[in-house]
């Protein structure tokens, strides 16, 4: 059964218009115009409890607008919108009971307090039973490291440790979904590999449903299997990311390193991508030439010491999507 479901939601934002100058500001106080902005503009989704869900989108495209609405921080325009079973910005208590949120720029520990206090705390008002409790925070305490650090004030926390402290804090109620939104932002690649292995822990044990925001795109390829592309406040895919790869991934690179000296290297069906001494890389578009082909080719006219191939990350998909547009079925080669 779906755990999320929303059907042409949408969130207008309505701002006065003002003239500029002085003579605009004194018409204001007597007739305003008025303008609208659609931040969501008809978002349908449907995610299944236990699902790893990738939203991705531009700056302003309506990320978290849509997380804003789902935990019930601001009530939609229109469309209808509903998160195990209840409508989250008319039952707002019981809905934060179900979910927990992590945000990268923002904390909810208790800047001056140990972080040992702000557990506590957070037990108090979640209502968490003193067991349940116990065994979660020695489970997390285990899994994130945060035995050093637990009698710290949370000031005094490197961005790494309290971005660890934060997921326990978010995860201490048994949450049934969890928001994370940019949670890896400004850590540095052994803090961000703790985090990624701890989400999906998370997410396989516990069964956790769990929508994933961020501009690291190395996060979505280690952790989701779905991805949901929004521009414009609108979706413009929602699928696999294995997908997104058969139409949009349609070119391969071959990376040849050389057993000898040659002057100029070309094979058949490949483009010289790069040449750095005796490694070239080779692009070629997998629906008109093999990877077996071309390195049969290129093993008949040179004497190589080692062959790898290099498929299209998610980064340059998603850039060009955003930069193209989606079209189902998409062909042709990504600049």
């Amino acid at each position: 059964m779906a755990i999320i479901e929303t059907a042409d939601l949408r969130k207008v934002f309505r701002s006065v218009k003002r003239r500029p100058g002085v003579g605009g500001a004194i018409a204001a106080l007597f007739s305003r115009e008025y303008e609208e902005k659609a931040a969501v503009d008809g978002i349908t989704m449907s995610l299944e409890a236990g699902e790893l869900v990738g939203y991705l989108g531009p700056n302003g495209a309506g990320k978290s607008t849509t997380i804003k609405m789902l935990t019930g921080i601001l009530v939609p325009t229109s469309g209808s919108i509903s998160v195990a079973d209840l409508v989250p910005h008319r039952q707002r208590l019981e809905n934060a009971q179900n979910i927990g949120v992590v945000f990268g720029q923002r904390s909810q520990l208790y800047w001056d307090l140990p972080l040992r206090e702000s557990f506590a705390l957070l037990r108090s008002i979640y209502d968490v039973p003193r067991e349940r409790f116990r065994e979660n925070l020695d489970h997390f305490i285990e899994i994130l490291d945060l035995d050093e650090f637990m009698d710290t004030p949370v000031r005094q926390l490197s961005l790494g440790e309290r971005m660890r402290g934060d997921f326990a804090a978010a995860m201490l109620h048994d949450p049934k979904i969890v928001y994370l939104d940019e949670p890896t932002i400004g850590l540095d690649v052994v803090a961000k590999e703790a985090i990624r292995e701890f989400i999906t822990q998370l997410n396989r044990e516990r069964g956790t449903t769990i929508i994933l925001t961020t501009h690291d795109l190395a996060d979505i390829e280690r952790l989701a299997r779905r991805v949901i592309l929004i521009d414009d406040g609108t979706i413009i895919f929602d699928g696999p990311i294995s997908r997104l790869r058969e139409e949009y991934g349609t070119h391969r690179t071959l990376v040849i390193t050389l057993a000898d000296s040659y002057e100029d290297v070309q094979v058949e069906g490949a483009d010289l991508e790069s040449r750095e001494g005796n490694v070239v890389r080779l692009r070629f578009d997998r629906r008109r030439t093999s990877a077996e082909a071309l390195i049969r080719r290129a093993m008949e006219r040179y004497a190589l010491s080692d062959i790898a191939i290099v498929e299209p990350d998610i980064d340059s998909i998603v850039r060009r999507i955003y930069r193209e547009g989606y079209t189902e079925g998409a062909i042709g080669s990504p600049s």
